[in-house]
């Protein structure tokens, strides 16, 4: 889904690409770049869309330059300038941070392959069970052309409708926006979630939540790319850590979500049981004929290349 496609709209600025339904493959491979798989077995996926390391990565880079040009605070005269863009790109974040991590973790929502369904959970304790196949996804990237170039900025929003037809009109749909940039790191994300109930377990990332080996952590790999000699891997590594924020990002991930919240009303631990292998939901017809049309697609383009 690289080129335009019927499920694609491209404005001046903007580009809007519909990934479901159908729920056919992108052709890009899943990646968890916001490490939103909070678990994973073979019978579901845990999906949350608290993503403080995002957040931190986004006020990092503000806050670390207006800290460098700090004025010096020998009792000279009072910049009022310099601390009002400090309160604007350091004060509110930080305050905004504290905030976030002062709340609660929202519920993950739950995919679940065997019975080919959804649990969408609510704070007030409400949740809904949405069918695979009516999950809708969109990539969406935005443009925006200033004086220092191009920028684009995008997501990925998964919507899910609300199974009661005569829920009154603002319950009727619920969506998870991620900020994954759009295009093709949109697909990718998308892609843990639809390879993980088209295809199986196996053919997404495990979980990168809670404590991990010493050589998949920041520093770790850091010391590990030094030791086999790979310079350009550890600037690649400090630059994330010292100029995006990563560490802390990492540190505050795992403190919120180590473990990260589970489902715990008995009718949705119920659903999220076993099913022997004859009671597995299967795909429609309609389905499996997409999916088979998009894969010889794929192929296709895969042998021009």
């Amino acid at each position: 889904m690289t080129s335009a496609t019927p499920g694609s709209r491209k404005g001046l600025l903007s580009r809007e690409d519909c990934l479901a339904p159908p729920a056919i493959p992108t052709g890009q491979t899943p990646k968890d770049v916001l490490n939103t798989i909070w678990r994973k077995n073979e019978v579901f996926l845990d999906i949350g869309s608290y993503s403080i390391g995002s957040f931190v990565m986004v006020m990092w880079t503000p806050l670390l330059l207006i800290l460098w040009f700090m004025p010096p605070l020998d009792g000279g005269s009072f910049d009022a300038g310099y601390w009002y863009l400090f309160m604007c790109f350091g004060g509110f974040p930080i305050l905004m941070l504290i905030y976030i991590l002062s709340r609660p973790v929202p519920l993950p929502v739950r995919f679940n392959r065997q019975r080919r369904e959804v649990c969408v959970p609510f704070k007030d304790g409400r949740y809904w069970i949405v069918p695979w196949e009516q999950v809708t996804a969109q990539a969406i990237a935005m443009h925006s052309v200033g004086q220092h170039g191009k920028t684009t900025q995008g997501l990925l929003v998964v919507g899910f409708n609300n199974p009661d037809p005569n829920a009154p009109e603002t319950e009727r749909d619920f969506s998870l926006s991620f900020s994954c940039g759009g295009g093709e790191t949109a697909m990718s994300l998308w892609e843990c979630m639809r390879s993980y109930m088209e295809i199986g377990a196996d053919a997404v990332p495990d979980s990168r939540l809670g404590r991990r080996p010493y050589a998949e952590t920041q520093i770790g790999s850091i010391v590990t790319s030094l030791f086999k000699g790979d310079i350009l891997d550890v600037l690649h590594g400090l630059f994330f850590i010292v100029f995006l924020g990563t560490y802390l990002a990492e540190k505050l991930q795992n403190w919120k979500l180590a473990p990260p919240p589970e489902l715990t009303d008995p009718a949705i631990v119920e659903w999220s049981k076993p099913l022997p292998p004859e009671q597995w939901a299967q795909r429609s017809a309609e389905l499996e004929q997409a999916i088979r049309l998009r894969e010889a697609e794929l192929e296709k383009e895969a042998q021009i290349a």
